[in-house]
């Protein structure tokens, strides 16, 4: 017998139950996100590490009573969560598993068709926006500060969030997970001293936000009717359709993010250019 081929059977085996098991463990994590059960799972994380450290330190009493938690709260977690765990089941059922991203590229499609509705409308009107979309990095710092919403992302809430004298038309509208989360949210002002004087608060915001997180942050200017963004610490200013379109298929849909970087590196060394000519002039 060649104990080294069974050797290496073995070896490949294990590591294809392992990569099984990451990859059931992460389609779990994005079934919840965004749902209640995430919360949940945070619970179960805390009551096994609480469990660990008992054991360890020789609480015997806490022990016991984390055990007690665990045996129970299998049953109570079924009960509990019966909705969540049905319609899960139901979408592994579907084979919508292993089509998570399209749905995703779907969702990312009617956000950026409502955002293009609702800039469009303001910008030709010069109604001031300000609208921020979480990335990776969380804003729930920011999401506090807000009057929350929860709602689907359409261009006519966009638009009527942002009528003056309206109760949220003054602040930040963020979205988080394909909705708006809140608005008349406060984001950060930036204090730098790059951005131009003609530039009021609302950009100033933009900045501050982009300089601390990877949010993808859009501008509309009441005097102009200009469209910018920011995101990672720079500004887009006087974006065309074409532009911010292309952007935000690149930023949002999965696939195209490399596409998009080299797009929002073209545009900015072009905006760069533009502005330094003008201050020779």
């Amino acid at each position: 017998m060649d104990w080294s081929n069974l050797f290496t059977w073995h070896m490949f085996i294990n590591l294809i139950d392992i990569v099984v098991v990451w990859f059931l463990v992460y389609e779990i994590l994005m079934m919840v996100k965004g749902t209640k059960a995430i919360q949940l799972l945070r619970g179960i994380i805390i009551i096994i590490i609480i469990k660990v450290v008992s054991w360890y330190v020789g609480l015997s009493t806490v022990s016991w009573i984390m055990d007690q938690v665990i045996n129970w709260g299998v049953i109570a977690v079924i009960v509990i969560f019966q909705p969540e765990i049905r319609r899960a089941l139901e979408h592994i059922g579907r084979g919508s598993l292993f089509s998570r991203n399209n749905q995703q590229n779907q969702e990312a499609n009617q956000l950026i068709d409502s955002l293009d509705k609702a800039i469009q409308y303001m910008s030709k009107r010069r109604i001031g926006a300000l609208i921020t979309i979480q990335m990776n990095t969380g804003l729930e710092e920011y999401i506090e500060t807000g009057i929350k919403l929860d709602a689907d992302v359409t261009g006519e809430l966009l638009i009527n969030i942002f009528i003056p004298n309206t109760p949220l038309h003054d602040g930040a509208v963020i979205i988080k997970d394909n909705r708006v989360a809140v608005a008349a949210a406060y984001l950060p002002l930036s204090q730098s001293n790059l951005i131009p004087k003609e530039l009021g608060t609302r950009h100033r915001a933009a900045v501050g936000i982009s300089e601390i997180t990877d949010a993808l942050t859009i501008v509309i200017s009441e005097e102009t009717g200009e469209v910018s963004i920011t995101q990672n610490n720079k500004l887009l200013r006087g974006m065309s359709q074409e532009d911010y379109l292309n952007y935000f298929r690149g930023q949002l849909i999965k696939g195209n993010q490399e596409k998009s970087k080299n797009l929002f590196e073209k545009i900015y060394t072009n905006v760069e250019k533009h502005f330094k000519r003008r201050k020779q002039n």
